[in-house]
């Protein structure tokens, strides 16, 4: 596209149709890359935010994979990126298990329950890595309806719910906390994260902070990330 202001799109394209501004795209992609090169961390591509697989082998070129929420993400990732896929969701049903976890190369589940409801399956996917949903009870989100760690939240085990005796075969934990959000928000939640799980990062071998990170917005931190 060029760098005509989108007012101007009306005149230019036929409507309605989504527009994407390629440089911009790309401006953002290079500064995710970035992060991910100097910080060691990898930066997967939310796809419930932006599942525009058009664009996918651009993408592909920045980042290190997709967040899926389901099966048929999951399938889009796999079939159209080609890259990691990193699958959580809230349920999952029985019949379609097997073939989430196969397209999946780390699967998530939110509670110890589902665990154990699916543990002797999921050990049979022996290229699959899982991971439990930790709730750390800390909230920065300003509206409650997109609050994850509100009170009554489902999303995730809290530290009194949590079973360390059941973490065999689970090799990495999973928060989830912010929503359009800057650096400092995440620096609060890591460390309510440390103060209620850090003793079980010792037999971790990764830890996957979510999304609602605003890292493209304008005056974000990317140093203090990094």
């Amino acid at each position: 596209m060029t760098d005509q202001p989108a007012a101007l799109y009306r005149d230019l394209v036929p409507t309605p149709c989504f527009v994407l501004e390629e440089k911009r795209f790309e401006q953002n992609l290079e500064l995710l890359h970035r992060v991910q090169e100097e910080s060691g961390a990898r930066i997967l591509l939310a796809l419930k935010a932006f599942a525009m697989f058009s664009v996918f082998d651009m993408v592909g070129g920045y980042l290190s994979g997709a967040a899926a929420s389901g099966l048929y993400e999951a399938r889009l990732a796999r079939e159209e990126l080609g890259l990691e896929v990193h699958t959580f969701s809230p349920a999952i049903k029985e019949g379609e298990f097997d073939q989430l976890a196969g397209l999946s190369d780390h699967l998530i589940f939110n509670s110890f329950t589902q665990w154990r409801k699916f543990r002797e399956r999921a050990l049979k996917h022996s290229d699959t890595r899982f991971g439990i949903r930790v709730n750390p009870e800390h909230s920065e989100v300003a509206t409650p309806l997109y609050d994850p760690c509100g009170p009554c939240s489902r999303l995730g085990v809290t530290r009194a719910a949590f079973q360390p005796e059941l973490l065999e075969g689970i090799s990495g934990l999973h928060f989830h906390t912010l929503c359009e959000l800057g650096f400092e928000p995440l620096a609060r939640t890591v460390s309510a994260f440390e103060d209620k799980f850090g003793e079980f990062l010792p037999r971790m071998q990764w830890v996957n902070f979510g999304g609602g990170h605003h890292i493209t917005r304008q005056g974000y931190d990317v140093e203090g990330l990094i």
